[in-house]
């Protein structure tokens, strides 16, 4: 099985620098200026690209990441909304991947068969469920993986090396290194911390790491990205997002902008780490 994200990660190391990983919440602020920054990001220079499945209760996101999931649910975001945005955005675009990332609840409420039918067809190639443990892949890693779907897991810092294993079985697609421990968005990781980490990991699988939670700005993602295969930035873009909306939560003529100007930013910040160690 080889994936849109396995095809990107592959020409991404040939070129000789990593991925941006970019994260939104499908439905925020509303379903139609989703798709339209969706759309939007490859252009601006994502790599892959992560939507977030809107759900009531985020356990594992800060304040932005909620406020964006609870926008999206006003907005009438659901499951089936969501897949049928990752369809819209394949109409005009088959080689960006797209990563489904939430919790476990949606799908299963959608049912689990049924879920991973429908996100292949709508051209979904990989997920991630925050809340469902190794030792739960009968529940929904192990029929992904058979559906032509990358599950991708993450490890974070008190992943010792006993746990690292069982948490790399079954995954595929990529690593996700939580740089920090808690809530997205909580804070600036150590990068210095971030090479040992990555060398870690990568004693124990071949597949690329890619290191999230606290990247903001270009010298965030320049920092990972010169040790790390991909950089993940969710919260730095929603909080623009938010910025960019009107005192009743709705999109205006600067949204799609807000967003994409700092995904440029931090675009080149990826690809400037890759031209000063090259």
């Amino acid at each position: 099985m080889t994936t849109r994200i396995d095809k990107r990660f592959g020409e991404l190391r040939t070129e000789g620098r990593a991925a941006l990983v970019t994260f939104l919440m499908c439905g925020d602020p509303d379903l139609a200026t989703s798709l339209q920054l969706i759309e939007a990001l490859p252009g601006a220079g994502a790599d892959v690209i992560e939507i977030g499945m809107p759900f009531t209760d985020p356990m594992a996101d800060g304040p932005s990441i909620q406020a964006a999931g609870l926008r999206a649910l006003k907005a009438g975001g659901s499951m089936i909304k969501t897949l049928e945005m990752v369809a819209a955005f394949r109409a005009g675009n088959d080689h960006t991947p797209i990563v489904l990332m939430g919790y476990y609840n949606p799908i299963y409420v959608y049912g689990v068969e049924r879920f991973l039918k429908d996100a292949k067809a709508a051209g979904v190639d990989g997920l991630i469920v925050v809340d469902l443990p190794p030792e739960e892949d009968a529940e929904l890693c192990i029929p992904a993986l058979g559906a032509g779907v990358n599950f991708i897991r993450l490890a974070t810092p008190t992943t010792d090396d006993k746990r690292l294993p069982k948490v790399l079985t079954n995954t595929s697609g990529f690593v996700y290194y939580v740089s920090i421990n808690g809530v997205t968005g909580a804070a600036i990781a150590d990068y210095s911390m971030v090479s040992e980490a990555v060398r870690r990991i990568k004693g124990h699988t071949d597949l690329p790491v890619a290191v999230g939670f606290g990247v903001k700005n270009a010298e965030n993602a320049k920092a990972i990205a010169t040790h790390a295969d991909g950089v993940v930035v969710g919260s730095a873009l929603i909080d623009a997002l938010k910025r960019s909306l009107d005192s009743q939560d709705r999109a205006t003529g600067d949204t799609v902008a807000a967003v994409t100007n700092l995904v440029s930013q931090i675009a080149g910040g990826v690809r400037a780490a890759r031209k000063a160690v090259a």
